[in-house]
């Protein structure tokens, strides 16, 4: 028997494009195989249309790839108001590099690409919010975010890239014998501060924070000339 020919008004219809179903094909795709996977074609190929359609919502997929970062963002949690305002601010930070540490790909394209969607907006408002809890200026709050989150960022995409690379442990094993092999005399401040040089860890990181914190409550912006 022959095949009859389907009208295309029977066939069930796709649902409408819009910004927030895209994003979240591309978050799907993103968890089932990697943000190197997430192209505008393969989106597209997802939601059973031509990657031309996706223009009219997204850039392009830098955009896409920060709508999912945003996404991600979510994830970030402020500690309990029963901690201070400098407690509270280094634990959102380390919140933040968590969710990126959870996602390599992510936190080294954090690097170059800003997100601007709301869980970044309130990210940044909480941080603006503890800083003026702290007393810092305003003006000098509005530069220390980009001082505070570039930190994290760049703390949490070189633990992640360690974490995904298979030569990390070696090369830093390497480093280890060469500091601690490290001629006296020829490399002397190496050889005196080798065990620091290695140390930290946890420790470390909350000791920068507060080297950034303590530079921002010393310093203050110069005003000005009209």
């Amino acid at each position: 028997m022959a095949r009859q020919p389907r009208s295309r008004r029977e066939r069930p219809s796709k649902p409408a494009l819009s910004r927030e179903g895209i994003v979240e094909a591309a978050l799907h795709l993103f968890h089932q195989e990697g943000l190197a996977k997430v192209t505008m074609r393969r989106v597209a190929a997802v939601l059973d249309t031509g990657p031309a359609s996706l223009y009219v919502y997204i850039s392009d997929t830098e955009d896409l790839h920060a709508e999912i970062l945003d996404a991600l963002l979510a994830g970030v949690a402020v500690p309990s108001s029963s901690a201070d305002w400098r407690g509270r601010l280094k634990g959102t930070l380390r919140s933040y590099m968590a969710v990126l540490f959870e996602h390599p790909e992510l936190a080294r394209m954090a690097m170059s690409t800003m997100p601007s969607g709301a869980n970044y907006l309130a990210l940044v408002e909480t941080i603006l919010a503890l800083l003026n809890e702290g007393g810092v200026p305003d003006a000098d709050a509005a530069w220390a975010l980009d001082l505070l989150l570039l930190y994290a960022t760049a703390q949490a995409a070189e633990k992640a890239a360690w974490k995904a690379s298979s030569r990390s442990p070696s090369e830093f094993s390497s480093l280890t014998v060469a500091i601690e092999a490290a001629d006296a005399e020829a490399l002397p401040n190496i050889t005196r501060l080798s065990g620091d040089l290695l140390s930290g860890g946890g420790d470390r990181l909350d000791w920068a924070f507060d080297v950034l914190i303590n530079g921002v409550l010393a310093a203050r912006r110069a005003e000005t000339k009209a």
